[in-house]
């Protein structure tokens, strides 16, 4: 079956960088806007970033000018630049692939658990 595996979480100080990498399986995945969502305690999940087939990028306004969507179609593998970390930016980061070419196909990685300390 379809595979999202995120990696690249853990605990690093604010101001601190950390990359997440999303390594998709079983999908044809260049067909695929590819997302990263996040969800703290006790809050809804969030979109944090996304990168359409052609590479366009859309950003959280909470994220902009600190945060780096990228994908490698080769690799099948988007990732998440994170620098200048703040505790705020505290949650489980999840992977997302949403077909783009009106087929419904949506999947969700497992999450990895990223956590900033003050």
């Amino acid at each position: 079956q379809v595979q999202l595996v995120e990696s690249g979480g853990g605990l690093v100080q604010a101001g601190g960088s950390l990359r997440l990498s999303c390594a998709a399986s079983r999908i044809m995945f260049r067909l695929y806007t590819m997302g990263w969502y996040r969800q703290a305690p006790g809050k809804q999940r969030e979109l944090v970033a996304s990168i359409t087939i052609t590479g366009l990028t859309n950003y959280a306004d909470s994220v902009k000018g600190r945060f780096t969507i990228s994908r490698d179609n080769a690799k099948n593998t988007v990732y998440l630049q994170m620098n200048s970390l703040k505790p705020d930016d505290t949650a489980v980061y999840y992977c997302n692939a949403d077909r783009a070419d009106g087929i419904r196909l949506n999947y969700w990685g497992q999450g990895t658990q990223v956590t900033v300390s003050s």
